[in-house]
């Protein structure tokens, strides 16, 4: 069965055969970005249905994922996001309305801002990452184990070697 990206490569290979070879890498790449755009589509619903953007999604799971007690500097979340310190403020902002997050001031240096992930940011994150994870439990379902452990073998190695091995 093709997909589209079998019916761009091959209108390709009819225009040019003479660059078989490097049609196969846009196969891969083409993939990728389809695959993108699935993912982004299937999460921002996702969060949506629970009342949360997606940046604020990814928000509430850096915190989860922190470990108790849930608390990371407005610094961390700027490293991490690769976003300016305002979209940063904004998102915290918008968060703290909803109940999900609480910005702490310690000592007199009132600069230095922690966001603290509330009870409520907590279930909300469970909730949502267990959602989530579902998703793809249904998108991968047409994979064996064996099929995932190969592509996620194969992702890891291109992102090594283009330099991608920390978060931030």
């Amino acid at each position: 069965m093709a997909d589209a990206v079998d019916l761009i490569t091959e209108q390709w290979r009819k225009e040019r055969p003479d660059l078989e070879a490097p049609l196969r890498l846009m196969e891969v790449f083409g993939r990728i970005q389809r695959m993108q755009s699935v993912c982004d589509q299937h999460y921002k619903r996702l969060s949506d249905s629970f009342g949360v953007n997606m940046a604020e999604c990814d928000m509430l799971f850096t915190l989860r994922r922190s470990g108790p007690p849930y608390v990371l500097t407005a610094g961390a979340f700027l490293r991490a996001s690769m976003v300016t310190s305002g979209a940063i403020t904004n998102r915290v902002d918008r968060m703290e309305a909803k109940g999900l997050v609480e910005r702490v001031r310690e000592g007199s240096d009132r600069r230095a801002v922690r966001i603290r992930l509330t009870e409520h940011g907590k279930a909300v994150a469970d909730k949502v990452l267990a959602a989530h994870l579902q998703d793809y439990d249904e998108i991968l379902s047409v994979l064996s184990i064996d099929e995932c452990d190969r592509i996620v073998s194969g992702l890891r190695k291109v992102l090594e070697a283009q330099g991608d091995t920390t978060l931030g």
